[in-house]
């Protein structure tokens, strides 16, 4: 659904918890990212049963946020080595 300003607003399942996320991103963008992160809470929670949830949530984020880092990176890499063979 969009509100008055443009702003997608879609409500998603984290990790058994609803959540209304509001963007500018369209409603499939939205439930693929709420999608990832659910995924990624589950694989870690199986891993280490004995998580609180913040906890959970905390370590979540930070290998998602390491996924990026090294996708940024070897994006850049790329990119120089473009540059270089240019």
């Amino acid at each position: 659904m969009t509100d008055s300003h443009g702003k997608v607003r879609t409500t998603v399942e984290i990790y058994g918890e609803k959540y209304t996320i509001v963007g500018d991103k369209s409603h499939q963008h939205i439930l693929e990212v709420s999608k990832l992160v659910d995924e990624k809470m589950n694989e870690i929670k199986g891993m280490n049963t004995y998580l609180d949830t913040k906890r959970l949530a905390v370590l979540t984020a930070v290998n998602i946020v390491n996924d990026y880092v090294m996708i940024k990176k070897e994006l850049e890499d790329l990119k120089k080595k473009r540059r270089e063979e240019e």
